[in-house]
């Protein structure tokens, strides 16, 4: 991508940028790698000598995508996932933007590995990466990292991955620290002592299937501990992924008392509830768990009134031979960019979240919680876009996605709504 993209218009669209409040028909003109116009106040504009123009028939031109915590498996297991095979799934899904999380091998706890992990994107991807770094070194939950010199290398916050932070006192200083930097810590919030053993949602179901068990008790009480600390330190606090109503309504508190919070969940435990399980199918293991038909509506509730700021995929890629297994036994995670923008989109066709509000969570809210430069298309950002239809019916058919893992819940899963092109920098890419 080094050389200076020719121009683009594209034309008769439905141009919407949340971070405008704009949802109107008009053009995107894109120049030099930048938008250059948009909205309904491009169509007085000329083109640029030598532009390209897409008429897209009244398509959606939004923001590309941008993703949090995209687990790769380079370095370490890159026969799970590579930055080149999850960038070509996040372009087929309009994602243009992917923060990968630390949980690698060696896991990102250094200056020298952020450094490497930014070469590799830069050789090798075909969307724009940016490192989140470990929170802990080696995701022990023991000893902080170096949380000054792994932000100067380019990590843009701080996660200990799956990893839970259960020592309050470390927890608190780590807060404390990262707030003398401005950094943004993540934090996955189970206590791994309530969860114990368990691999689905403590309900009749799992009885009913003889598996045990992780309480909602056991996301409920990290996070409230973690609001009670960001309380007492004052520091920027983003819960990773929340699965419980009652986990909104403590974010919602937490607002009310002035303190800097934020959290995501995915777009799995917004559309499928722990019957999907049905007969033990092991690519709907997930960390945390999916959870009943009524925690799920309350999560909806949440994404639409912008107590959940952050809609992520959940991107964890699993090969047969970890998910290949009786269902207690099998590791969690489930891939997710190419489906992210098609399954959210559910949420629109069921009319629970307008789909201004829903773009927003995965383009401008992230943008601006993790000091990203994209997620809008105002004159002069970034020329990074997503154009799809949105009523376009598709079939997932799992031989056709890009991951090199194939761990899909949604695997022959029918969607209304496809993504059409993914532009990354001003160059239109085939994934």
């Amino acid at each position: 991508m080094a050389e200076t993209p020719s121009p683009i218009v594209l034309a008769n669209a439905r141009v919407i940028d949340p971070e405008r409040g704009l949802d109107a028909p008009g053009s995107v003109i894109l120049a030099e790698g930048r938008v250059l116009a948009s909205g309904p106040e491009a169509l007085n504009q000329g083109a640029p000598d030598g532009a390209r123009v897409i008429d897209l028939d009244g398509a959606v031109v939004a923001p590309g995508l941008i993703d949090v915590g995209v687990v790769v498996g380079e370095p370490g297991a890159e026969h799970r996932e590579t930055l080149a095979s999850a960038s070509r799934a996040a372009a087929a899904g309009g994602v243009t933007t992917i923060l990968t999380a630390p949980e690698t091998d060696p896991v990102i706890d250094d200056p020298a590995l952020v450094d490497f992990m930014l070469r590799r994107a830069r050789d090798t991807a075909i969307v724009n990466v940016h490192p989140l770094a470990a929170l802990t070194k080696g995701l022990a939950g023991e000893e902080m990292a170096e949380i000054g010199l792994l932000q100067e290398a380019g990590a843009v916050a701080f996660s200990n991955g799956r990893h839970s932070v259960t020592h309050a006192g470390i927890m608190r200083r780590m807060l404390t620290y990262a707030r003398d930097f401005d950094a943004l810590v993540m934090h996955h919030t189970e206590d791994p002592d309530l969860a114990g053993a368990g691999v689905v949602n403590e309900s009749l179901s799992a009885s009913w299937k003889g598996l045990p068990s992780i309480p909602r008790e056991a996301e409920i009480i990290m996070l409230e501990r973690d609001l009670r600390l960001v309380g007492l330190t004052r520091g920027r606090y983003h819960a990773e992924t929340i699965s419980c109503g009652e986990s909104v309504r403590a974010l919602a508190r937490a607002r009310e008392a002035g303190l800097d919070v934020s959290a995501a969940t995915s777009v799995n435990h917004l559309t499928l509830n722990e019957t999907d399980i049905g007969p033990y199918r092991t690519f709907f293991k997930m960390s945390p768990p999916l959870r009943s038909e009524e925690e799920r509506q309350a999560l909806v509730a949440g994404l639409a009134d912008g107590t959940i700021d952050i809609l992520v995929s959940g991107h964890n890629p699993q090969d047969v031979e970890t998910k290949r297994h009786p269902f207690a036994e099998a590791a969690d995670g489930a891939i997710g960019l190419e489906t992210l923008l098609s399954a959210s989109l559910r949420l629109v066709h069921a009319g629970d979240v307008d789909l201004l509000t829903l773009l927003a969570a995965m383009t401008i809210n992230p943008a601006r919680r993790f000091g990203l430069e994209g997620g809008r298309l105002a004159p002069g950002a970034p020329a990074d876009v997503v154009v799809f239809d949105p009523d376009r019916p598709w079939l997932l058919e799992k031989d056709k996605l890009h991951s090199r893992s194939k761990n899909t819940p949604f695997e022959e899963a029918r969607f209304s709504g496809k993504v059409l092109t993914t532009i990354v920098a001003g160059h239109i890419l085939d994934a």
